[in-house]
């Protein structure tokens, strides 16, 4: 596989390690000072895989509609109107976008899809995440994925922590709330209260390394998609 990388922060760097590591190219790796010199470039790789930040978008999708490489991309803190301009990529070229790349996180948002529409509306639910504190964006774009798998229709009021007199708990609202400290690398918790009973499910990432090798095992089966716009469980459930 032939690879450019967006980003050389931490997951940058251990996303080219490990790529070399397994055989592949990595034919660029661009930071926010030289991402100008993308659009100098060809359709010299197979995936471009964005893990950078929300400001570098317009200069990829720039790259991608002019070379129809596909695009992987794990960038958070994307705002709504941001997220449509990435998803009206999938016309030029195969674009999976997900918060979490963890094959974990992939399969608990699919379970609590399933949990919830059995436990609501007689349990409320709260969402944790907590992070290292050098994360710039809350809540954490995991917890928007797992929000989103068991609301999909939108229909519960987000709740960003409470203070002060706020009254009783609507429960048509979920409450999502952010940790940040030390060298966390990631820990969600949805919690499940119900009469006289709770139920949780938590994920944690003991590092980096399983953002990596899930990204680099779905970016190995995106070439050769058709055009359009896939997420994990298109690609690791078949749908």
């Amino acid at each position: 596989m032939r690879y450019i990388l967006i980003g050389r922060g931490k997951m940058g760097r251990l996303l080219q390690e490990t790529a070399r590591a397994a055989g592949d190219q990595v034919e660029a790796a661009f930071g926010r000072e030289d991402l100008d010199q993308l659009g100098r470039l060809g359709k010299v790789a197979d995936v471009v895989i964005d893990f950078s930040r929300p400001e570098a978008l317009p200069e990829i999708c720039s790259y991608v509609r002019r070379t129809g490489t596909a695009l992987l991309s794990g960038t958070t803190g994307y705002t709504s109107d941001q997220l449509r301009e990435l998803q009206a990529l999938g016309s030029a070229a195969p674009v999976l976008w997900s918060a979490n790349f963890s094959l974990g996180v992939a399969v608990l948002a699919r379970a609590l899809r399933d949990v919830t529409g059995v436990l609501r509306p007689e349990f409320d639910i709260e969402v944790t995440e907590v992070h290292h504190n050098q994360k710039t964006d809350a809540p954490s774009g995991t917890a928007k994925l797992l929000v989103e798998a068991m609301d999909p229709r939108q229909e519960l009021t987000p709740v960003y922590g409470r203070q002060g007199q706020t009254g009783r708990r609507n429960r048509e609202e979920i409450g999502i709330h952010a940790l940040r400290g030390g060298t966390v690398a990631g820990t969600h918790t949805v919690h499940f209260f119900g009469p006289d009973e709770e139920l949780e499910f938590t994920h944690r990432a003991a590092s980096r390394q399983i953002f990596v090798n899930g990204a680099l095992r779905v970016a190995r089966l995106l070439p050769g998609r058709a055009n359009g716009i896939y997420d994990l469980e298109n690609i690791l459930f078949g749908e």
